[in-house]
């Protein structure tokens, strides 16, 4: 593994063609952000490229998704962005790809070393990396592509509320909208839209809260079984993570969704002093400091909540 900057992730991307952008399962806009915004860049150059997720990608992104049809070719290059671990490809992509990605852009320093090349910074969102490649690339950062580093950026910080925003991300926020970022529709349907369905599932998954530790630890747990009650799916889970943080006196928030195949996605979210990967990482997962992530199989469900309560607990007690 070989570790370099924006200007040599640039040109080994010029010196390549037949070039596959993978994102996580579960995409969410920083994934998506990047990988549409890459994707815009490198046909710009007149490379062919295309874009593989594992999970649908949910209407609300359909703006980023360029105009023409997706190119049908054998990968000659993989590039990665925005994951931190080949197993967060999905299965699907992982045992197709896994050892294979040439090219890893990424902001999480719990990445795991897993690609031929990376480019790895820590910085709100991985779509900052990308303005830097983009910009070396030598591409000029249509509307379209701005478009798609804004959703990046303001998803990844809660539109610039989070503890990751640095002044940086502030300026090239700026220079997005001077390309002309649609930041005020992009808001509305990230932050102020909600479908019907996603407010039962809301409803739905509210009824599971659990509180621990006086207050200060905040469960909630969703089901496949809400899904299809609510008519809602993982696609809209987006900003459920963030619920249980919401409460007053709480500084561990966890969210616990089951997926198809019966194991659980874990997302931890809190407040200073807790560091959300510290605490995942002990569970085998990673993330950020305020914002990580672990999985539970189904079978162990009970086991595995109960040995990551009891994780929190300790972390707790030393504040």
């Amino acid at each position: 593994m070989r570790r370099i900057n924006a200007a040599e992730a640039a040109e080994i991307l010029k010196a390549q063609d037949h070039i596959l952008i993978l994102t996580h399962r579960n995409p969410d806009g920083d994934t998506l952000g990047s990988g549409f915004a890459l994707l815009h860049g490198l046909l710009a150059l007149g490379k062919k490229a295309k874009l593989a997720c594992e999970d649908e990608i949910h209407p609300k992104y359909a703006y980023m998704h360029p105009a023409a049809e997706q190119l049908d070719f054998e990968p000659e290059f993989i590039v990665a962005v925005d994951i931190a671990d080949e197993k967060l490809l999905g299965p699907t992509l992982f045992a197709q790809y896994s050892g294979k990605i040439d090219l890893c852009i990424d902001h999480h320093l719990s990445n795991t070393l897993y690609a031929d090349t990376l480019y790895l910074r820590e910085c709100a969102a991985t779509c900052e990396m990308l303005y830097e490649v983009i910009c070396a690339l030598g591409v000029e950062i249509t509307k379209s592509i701005a478009d798609c580093l804004y959703t990046g950026l303001s998803t990844d910080t809660g539109c610039f509320r989070y503890s990751n925003v640095t002044p940086e991300t502030h300026e090239i926020a700026a220079e997005i909208l001077r390309c002309g970022a649609d930041f005020d529709n992009i808001n509305r349907i990230m932050f102020e839209t909600k479908t019907r369905a996603y407010l039962k599932l809301e409803e739905l998954v509210l009824k599971t809260l659990e509180t621990y530790f006086d207050g200060r630890c905040a469960l909630i747990t969703i089901t496949q079984k809400m899904f299809l009650e609510s008519g809602s799916n993982e696609s809209e889970c987006d900003g459920i993570a963030s619920l249980p943080r919401k409460i007053e006196g709480v500084l561990v928030g966890v969210t616990l969704r089951e997926r198809k195949d019966g194991s659980y996605k874990v997302s931890l979210r809190t407040y200073a002093p807790l560091d959300a990967s510290y605490l995942c990482g002990k569970m085998g997962g990673g993330g950020h400091a305020r914002a990580a992530g672990c999985d539970l199989e189904g079978a162990q469900l009970a086991d595995g909540k109960q040995k990551l309560l009891e994780i929190i607990r300790m972390e707790l007690e030393k504040i």
